[in-house]
């Protein structure tokens, strides 16, 4: 047993990077199996488990652990089967019948009696899904199933006794029955979500508030160490029911192995010494490394949007020219150029991305940079040549790429524009999250990539039912805690529509409300650019970089 696991120790932590010995093994089309793929993220984790992992890092990590009924294509992020092999729906349009794999296991863990992990079945996922809409401090994904599911609010709602979720069923071991308060044409890509992936309760009864650091799921991978804010490695799901084309099992490498360098620098130079398999997100002043034949470059448009919360219950922003006037005195175009390099594109149509089918852009109308309209504003709001206004603090985080820049940029504009006398607070991302949830930030730096690929899923930052009522209550989902009636009735009524033209049309209303509101300042949409070794083959990019690393392996014979 010791020399096996010093041999295993050898193959995940050695400095040879993805090196590895050439394997034997290959797949029938000649794929080869082993390996490690290293990569890093800059933020700090802060849970690993499906009901309150909010982070795009996170998702990447946890994705390769977990499985929900479906997932996305991580070439075209459509839907394919990922649990369930098959679905039908109902005539109606708003009952799902679902059809579950058979022989899929849990990973092997000490939750479960004999450390040994049992099949998943039916109740699993019909446990899972009560727990999504369980109102409890570790549970934020309710807004998944809000309004959707049948018996969904009532089950959130229920405060005394075992919450019944009278939507959700499984007549037999293998079949889960979803029926819908009215048809919603997004579902399946609402099932692909991280909050509708399924965990053993035996893992939440044996870890308790610990289980967002001891991840149990179906997925190719598991956990095998985690050094928090240092290093973690997943290891290969020996019991991983999934095969390729050829009928080879998956997933073809031995490991995943993920630091957690903040520096985006350091990071890119592991990168260039052959350490890291992946970059993702590069510094904007190393741009350059983009056209090194050494390395594959993939860019695609990214669907994510990076804005500025605005906390409209604490002055100035209690006024909503004040809030405007902000806004307009952003030049965006020149964050994006001059900070930037032109590796985003301005967000001048508001926070949903471009590249969302049909959604009705130019009907929401466009942001525009109007200094001049911007001290009109905050004359007539009181502040004229920004005389009486509040000192404004403006919270940044400083794990992501130009965060500081860009806010240093905005506090200039703010000062020249307006008057108005900005600090700039960088804190780090765990404290920064922290006091924007809680509602503790006056103007802050927020961002978004999409969790499933739907104007839907960026509006929902807005809706007035994902905000607590009670003030004190963190607000994980709108923390802007922005709420307005005809904005609130717009979205709801999108949510309830079938009719796709209808429904985009519906989205974009609320966004012409939130434009005037303006408790957002969208400033850009980041351009998703990757570099990857020469030797990792078969991982596409998308526009949320969703990562599947089911199907990646590394080729011994391009290193």
């Amino acid at each position: 047993m010791r020399a096996a696991f010093l041999t295993s120790l050898a193959l995940l932590f050695g400095a040879c990077g993805d090196g590895q010995q050439p394997r034997e093994r290959t797949s029938p089309s000649g794929k080869y199996y082993g390996g490690v793929f290293n990569s890093n993220e800059t933020d700090q984790i802060r849970s690993l488990f499906p009901l309150s992992l909010t982070q795009a890092a996170a998702h990447r990590i946890g994705a390769q652990m977990y499985e929900g009924l479906v997932r996305l294509d991580q070439a075209t992020l459509g839907i394919e089967p990922a649990l369930a092999e098959s679905w039908e729906l109902d005539a109606s349009g708003t009952t799902y019948t679902f059809h579950l794999r058979e022989g899929v296991r849990f990973h092997d863990d000490a939750c479960f009696p004999d450390g040994h992990g049992r099949l998943m079945t039916a109740a699993d996922v019909v446990r899972c899904f009560t727990a999504l809409c369980t109102n409890a401090p570790w549970n934020q994904m309710f807004w998944l199933f809000q309004d959707r599911v049948v018996g969904a609010n009532a089950c959130y709602q229920t405060s005394a006794g075992t919450p019944v979720l009278n939507g959700i069923s499984a007549p037999d071991e293998r079949t889960v029955r979803i029926t819908l308060t009215h048809p919603s044409p997004g579902f399946l890509q609402i099932l692909a979500h991280q909050g509708c992936w399924i965990f053993p309760m035996e893992a939440m009864q044996e870890y308790g508030e610990q289980v967002i650091w001891h991840p149990v799921g179906t997925g190719p991978f598991r956990m095998r160490s985690y050094e928090r804010d240092v290093v973690l490695v997943l290891e290969r799901n020996p019991h991983y029911w999934g095969r390729d084309s050829d009928g080879a099992e998956l997933p073809y490498l031995d490991a995943l192995r993920c630091t957690f360098e903040t520096d985006k620098n350091n990071e890119l130079d592991a990168f260039e010494r052959g350490r890291l398999s992946v970059v993702y997100e590069l510094p904007v002043d190393r741009i350059g490394v983009m056209r090194d034949p050494r390395f594959v470059t993939q860019s695609a448009p990214s669907l994510s949007t990076q804005f500025l919360g605005l906390n409209e219950r604490r002055p100035p922003f209690d006024e909503a020219r004040v809030r405007r006037a902000f806004d307009l005195a952003i030049d965006k175009r020149f964050i994006v150029d001059s900070i930037l390099g032109g590796m985003a594109l301005v967000a001048d149509h508001g926070v949903v991305p471009p590249g969302m089918e049909g959604y009705p852009y130019d009907s929401v109308g466009r942001w525009t940079y109007d200094p001049e309209g911007a001290r009109r504003l905050l004359a007539d709001a009181g502040f004229p040549g920004g005389a009486g206004l509040p000192n404004v603090v403006l919270q940044v985080n400083a794990s992501g790429a130009a965060y500081v820049e860009v806010a240093e940029a905005v506090q200039g504009m703010l000062d020249r524009q307006l008057g108005a006398r900005v600090v700039v607070s960088v804190l780090p991302e765990e404290q920064h999250f922290a006091r924007v949830v809680a509602g503790h930030a006056q103007i802050w730096r927020e961002g978004w990539i999409a969790d499933h690929p739907d104007p839907e899923n960026f509006l929902a930052l807005f809706y007035g039912r994902n905000a607590p009522s009670d003030t004190a209550a963190p607000s994980y989902l709108n923390s802007t805690r922005h709420r307005d009636p005809r904005f609130d009735s717009l979205f709801a009524q999108a949510v309830r529509t079938a009719d796709v033209q209808e429904r985009m049309r519906l989205l974009a209303g609320a966004e012409r409300v939130l434009q005037h509101n303006a408790v957002a300042v969208p400033l850009y949409h980041e351009r998703s650019v990757r570099l990857l070794q020469p030797w990792v083959m078969d991982m596409p990019i998308n526009g949320m970089e969703y990562r599947d690393m089911r199907r990646v392996w590394i080729d011994p014979r391009k290193r």
